[in-house]
């Protein structure tokens, strides 16, 4: 955790494939601790075959059975489902309407919201933002993606940045930032 914190989280990342498996994770994170997603984070990759959207746009019910079986993932048929049906969005979004990163980067203005929280308490579970991410993502097709998982989203891949001032992090990211 302590790893992820220091290298990944609120580390602005960009690339449609990329996106799409952290929104992947974070919808299966949904009633979990992050933690959990954590040490199975190999083993999702593994039998998600890298969250490849083409792949998994394809998978059958056989396919999600395995999965089901699976003791490495998080083994709910709901998540699972959905899991598949956001690659088949995924692919449709791209075809229709190009880049996901532009998509969703538009949310915050394309860099990313830099917040000055000083306590845990300050931190929202959902914003206007990740309300409306949801909404447009659900439009188009996309399951587990509701207000609250879209801001865990948001942090994780850098939109905000939520690291309290009093966070070696919340500096570094800010001036990362600046410097783009």
């Amino acid at each position: 955790m302590e790893e992820y914190h220091d290298r990944e989280w609120g580390v602005p990342l960009h690339g449609d494939k990329e996106l799409f498996a952290k929104l992947i994770l974070d919808g299966f994170q949904a009633g979990l601790s992050w933690a959990i997603i954590l040490r199975k984070r190999e083993r999702f990759l593994e039998a998600f075959e890298g969250f490849d959207p083409e792949r998994m746009a394809s998978y059958d019910r056989k396919r999600i059975s395995r999965l089901l079986k699976d003791p490495g993932i998080v083994r709910n048929r709901q998540k699972v489902e959905a899991a598949v049906a956001n690659a088949r969005a995924f692919l449709d979004f791209q075809e229709t309407h190009g880049s996901f990163d532009a998509f969703l980067w538009s949310f915050v203005g394309g860099v990313p919201k830099q917040h000055a929280r000083k306590t845990l308490r300050q931190i929202p579970p959902r914003t206007r933002e990740s309300d409306r991410m949801s909404a447009e993502l659900g439009e188009r097709g996309f399951r587990f993606v509701g207000p609250t998982i879209c801001y865990a989203f948001m942090q994780a891949v850098g939109m905000v940045n939520d690291h309290l001032v009093t966070c070696f992090r919340h500096g570094e990211l800010r001036r990362l930032t600046a410097s783009r």
